[in-house]
C-alpha cells in the first residue's frame, strides 16, 4: 500500500526512466505520472557506449562494463526510493551494434524490467511529444542530437507528422570521420542536403534537444552575458546561433571564452554539435532557435497520460501543485484567480490569452513565499518562481510571473528589483505586474491569505471608479490601510477609489 511522504504530492507512488543512450546513461525518478512530472532524483553517466559503433559494429567493453555499473546503482536507488514502476528505453548505439541484444539481455536482468530499444522513428516521434508536453504551442522543426544519432521532426501545437533519424550524433561523427572535423563537415552536409522535411521549418522554430546542444548553449549564455541562467526556453535568433556555431566548430574547444562552464566530458563534442547546428540552421533557415530540456524520456511519460491529463495546461498544473505545497490557503489562490477576471474584465486593460494564462499562474503562486521573514518574503518567492522547474513558459514569462509575486510582498518600488529580471521583460509586461501585484495587495490585507471570503467583496471598475464591496459583515475590514492600497492601484489604471459597504 502507498504511504504519502510529508513534502511531496500525492500522485501515488514515484516512477521512474532509465534511458540508455548513446553517450550518456540516466535514471530520472519522478514524483508520479503528471501533467507537470517533477524529478525528485536525477543522475547521468557518461559511458560512451556508441564511440565506435560506426567504425567496428560494437558496443566497446569497457563502455558496457561502465553502463552496466550504472545501471546496477540506478536499480538499487529504485529500490531505495520504492519505485514501483520502471521505464527503461535504448537509442542507437545498442540498435545499431551487433553485441546490443547481449548488452540489452545483461541490463535487463540487471534492471529486473524490460528495455525497449526505441527505432529511430518511435525516438523522433517521443522527443517531439517531450517538446510538445513542455513548450507552450510549438510551431517548428525538433531536433534531438544524441551521441549516436540525430532526430528530426515536425511539430505544431500537440500535431506531430514525420519523423526520421540520421547517425550524426556526436560519438557517431567523431567515429565516423576518423575525429576529422573537416571530414565530418562533409557527412553533415551530404546528410542533410535533400531532406524534404527541413523545407517545411523556414521562418518557424528549431527546438534543440539533447546534452551536448544544452552544453553548446549554456557556453553561449555565458559569453553573451544572458542574465538568467535557467536552460529550458532559451531562445538564441538564428543568425546568432549560426555565427556562434560555426566559430565552435571552427576551433579548439579549450580555447573558447567560459568553456569551463562545459562538463569536460562533453568539450571534445562541442565541435560537431556545433557542426550540426551549424548546418541544420543554414539548410532549415528558422527564425529562432530554442533550447528544450524535455525530449524523449518526458514524451514517454506524456504518451503514457489519459487524454484528459495531457490536455491541461502544464504551466497551470505545475503552479497548481506549488501553491497545494506551500501556500497558507490553497484555495485562496484559486478564488484570485476569479476574483482578479472579474477586475480586469470590467478594468479597460486589454487583456491576450497568453497574458490571462500567466496571471492565472501568478495568482496561485502569490502567497507561495509566507513562511520566510517579511522583509524576504518577495526575494524569496521571486527567486523561487523565476529559477523553478516550470516548463510551458519562456524567460519573459517566468520573470512576469517572479516579478509580480514580488511586488504583492515588497510593494511596487523598484529599488530592490532584480536587474536580471527586469531586463527580460518589457515595458507592457512590467506595468501588468505591478496592476496584478498592486491587486494581490490588496486581496490579501482583506483576507490574511485564507479561502472562502474574497468571493463576496469583488473589486470592479464601474462609472469610472475603481469600486471595492465590502458588504454586511465585511464592512470592518475596511480600513485606512486597505483604502490606500486601493488608491495605490486606482492610480496605476488611471481611475478614482472608493470602499463601498
Amino acid at each position: 500500500m502507498h504511504a504519502p511522504v510529508k513534502g511531496r504530492l500525492d500522485h501515488g507512488p514515484p516512477i521512474a526512466v532509465i534511458d540508455i543512450g548513446s553517450n550518456s546513461v540516466r535514471l530520472v525518478i519522478y514524483e508520479g505520472l503528471t501533467r507537470s512530472p517533477t524529478p525528485i532524483f536525477n543522475e547521468k553517466v557518461l559511458a560512451g557506449l556508441g564511440r565506435e559503433v560506426q567504425s567496428t559494429g560494437l558496443l566497446a567493453l569497457d563502455a558496457i562494463e561502465k553502463a552496466l555499473q550504472a545501471l546496477s546503482r540506478f536499480r538499487a536507488l529504485c529500490d531505495t526510493l520504492q519505485v514501483r514502476q520502471v521505464w527503461a528505453i535504448a537509442t542507437a548505439a545498442c540498435r545499431d551494434a551487433s553485441n546490443g541484444a547481449a548488452f540489452i539481455a545483461e541490463a535487463e536482468r540487471i534492471c529486473r524490467c524490460r528495455i525497449d530499444i526505441l527505432s529511430g522513428r518511435r525516438e523522433a516521434h517521443l522527443t517531439a511529444l517531450g517538446v510538445v508536453s513542455g513548450i507552450h504551442r510549438p510551431d517548428g522543426i525538433v531536433g534531438d542530437l544524441g551521441g549516436g544519432s540525430l532526430e528530426l521532426v515536425d511539430v505544431k501545437g500537440s500535431r506531430v507528422r514525420g519523423g526520421l533519424t540520421l547517425p550524426l550524433g556526436g560519438l557517431a561523427l567523431q567515429d565516423l570521420s576518423d575525429r576529422s572535423i573537416k571530414r565530418a563537415e562533409r557527412v553533415v552536409e551530404d546528410a542533410l542536403d535533400d531532406l524534404d522535411l527541413l523545407d517545411d521549418g523556414e521562418g518557424r522554430t528549431l527546438y534543440a534537444v539533447g546534452g551536448t546542444w544544452r552544453a553548446l548553449a549554456r557556453l553561449h549564455m555565458w559569453q553573451t552575458g544572458y542574465p538568467f541562467h535557467v536552460m529550458h526556453g532559451y531562445r538564441i535568433d538564428a543568425s546568432e546561433a549560426l555565427e556562434f556555431s560555426r566559430l565552435v566548430h571552427r576551433v579548439d574547444a579549450e580555447t573558447l571564452s567560459k568553456i569551463e562552464v562545459v562538463n569536460a566530458a562533453r568539450r571534445p563534442l562541442l565541435s560537431y554539435a556545433a557542426l550540426v547546428m551549424e548546418n541544420l540552421v543554414r539548410r532549415i533557415d528558422p527564425k529562432e532557435v530554442v533550447i528544450s530540456v524535455l525530449g524523449v524520456r518526458e514524451g514517454l511519460l506524456y504518451s503514457l497520460l489519459s487524454k484528459r491529463e495531457a490536455a491541461r495546461d502544464p504551466l497551470i498544473s505545475a503552479a497548481e501543485d506549488l501553491n497545494t505545497l506551500r501556500s497558507r490557503s490553497p484555495r485562496h489562490g484559486e478564488e484570485l484567480i476569479g476574483w482578479t477576471d472579474r477586475f480586469m474584465a470590467s478594468s479597460g486593460l486589454d487583456e491576450e490569452a497568453d497574458e490571462r494564462r500567466l496571471r492565472h499562474a501568478a495568482c496561485l503562486l502569490g502567497d507561495i513565499g509566507w513562511r520566510a521573514h517579511p522583509d524576504y518574503r518577495g526575494e524569496q518567492s521571486m527567486n523561487i518562481i523565476a529559477h523553478g522547474a516550470f516548463v510551458g513558459i519562456d524567460h519573459p514569462g517566468r520573470a512576469f510571473l517572479a516579478l509580480t509575486v514580488f511586488f504583492r510582498h515588497a510593494g511596487l518600488s523598484e529599488d530592490e528589483l532584480s536587474p536580471r529580471l527586469r531586463e527580460l521583460s518589457t515595458t507592457r509586461m512590467l506595468d501588468r505586474a505591478r496592476v496584478l501585484g498592486a491587486s494581490m495587495r490588496v486581496a490579501y490585507l482583506l483576507t490574511a491569505g485564507q479561502g472562502g471570503v474574497l468571493p463576496d467583496m469583488p473589486m470592479v471598475v464601474k462609472r469610472g471608479k475603481l469600486i471595492l464591496k465590502l458588504p454586511g459583515r465585511y464592512k470592518k475590514l475596511s480600513s485606512d490601510r486597505v483604502f490606500s492600497r486601493l488608491k495605490q492601484l486606482a492610480r496605476l489604471i488611471g481611475r478614482d477609489p472608493e470602499i463601498a459597504t
